[in-house]
């Protein structure tokens, strides 16, 4: 199934179904609301859900036009949003640019920080900042959303418990991250509110994609008009997302709804940290590491972070070249008290 959150007068918007080919939508008030009382009540709903989606898909209900412009994220607001750090290439380089080592348990265990997820950012809604002097950077991730997972659940356990699969823009504000680190008590200003793709969907969705807990498709981010990258998700994935839920589940109980994030999608593509688009490589799926490859090379990074005016559009196609989730396209903006 694919399933959006249209925009309306509450907080947690109205839940949609969206057709296959996230050509038409219609609301199914009679099934669930919201995306939360989905998740909620999954396994009472799932069934009529679905049968709702083929007729979807069939023409053979009242339907209108998907616009992603309507969508919020597809949980507006959630009770839980615990970000990994799933691609270790993407670790190693951020501590290599600044000449630290990294712990070999960094391969075996984790990293994994808590985001606010109290205000999402719709997907095609402005990235509305103080400043944008606080190393305002991008970063493509994916995301899935769980069903209730028990404490020390395990990794095969967890990986059931996975109902949909979605797209991040996780902004991050390198600028104030050394400051808030230092202070050894982790990220808060400097992780502003993220953003999903429009759609969110069901793991058979992806068909062959989806296996070993990953999603083996490109990553495509457009900077500017630009592509910047198109890394494989399913590449040096060191952690898969049952392992990333049963660490975050390691010591406390989560509930239907509880969004895990893969951390920025990276690939070394062979060489010793990969290479841009236009040399022939995968690119990236954020700034900085562009800039800490420039460091590393040239002494010192040459890449500004993102300025007002400037665009950024997440997006993930099949094979077939089909897009999956609908595209997170947004520009960053100053905020107005």
């Amino acid at each position: 199934m694919k399933l959006a959150t249209y925009k309306n007068d509450t907080r947690d918007g109205q839940l949609m179904l969206v057709s296959r080919d996230l050509a038409v939508t219609c609301a199914v008030p009679d099934i669930a609301a919201t995306m939360q009382h989905l998740l909620d009540n999954w396994h009472q709903l799932e069934g009529p859900l679905r049968q709702r989606y083929e007729a979807l898909n069939d023409r053979q209900t009242d339907h209108e036009e998907f616009v992603q412009s309507r969508c919020e994220s597809p949980l507006p607001r959630a009770y839980q949003w615990a970000d990994g750090s799933a691609y270790v290439n993407h670790v190693e380089l951020v501590r290599k640019a600044r000449g630290a080592e990294m712990p070999e348990s960094f391969w075996s265990d984790p990293l994994m920080y808590q985001g606010g997820s109290d205000d999402f950012i719709g997907p095609c809604d402005d990235i509305l900042l103080p400043s944008d002097e606080w190393g305002v950077d991008f970063e493509g991730e994916v995301a899935v959303v769980t069903d209730d997972v028990p404490m020390q659940c395990s990794a095969a356990d967890a990986a059931s418990r996975i109902r949909l699969i979605m797209l991040v823009n996780d902004v991050s504000l390198r600028g104030l991250i050394p400051g808030e680190l230092a202070k050894g008590f982790g990220f808060f200003q400097s992780k502003p509110a993220s953003s999903f793709s429009p759609v969110a969907v069901t793991p058979d969705e992806l068909g062959d994609a989806w296996h070993d807990n990953k999603v083996h498709l490109p990553l495509r981010s457009t900077y500017n008009g630009q592509l910047f990258g198109k890394p494989e998700a399913g590449e040096d994935m060191t952690f898969d997302f049952g392992q990333l839920i049963s660490h975050a589940a390691k010591s406390r109980n989560l509930g239907a709804g509880a969004i895990i994030g893969s951390g920025t999608v990276s690939n070394k593509q062979g060489t010793e940290h990969g290479s841009a688009v236009e040399d022939g490589g995968l690119g990236y799926s954020c700034l900085a590491e562009v800039r800490m490859i420039e460091t590393i090379r040239d002494g010192k990074p040459k890449t500004p972070f993102m300025q007002f005016g400037d665009k950024i559009k997440i997006e993930m196609l099949d094979t077939a070249g089909n897009n999956i989730f609908g595209t997170i396209e947004q520009q960053l903006k100053p905020h107005k008290k």
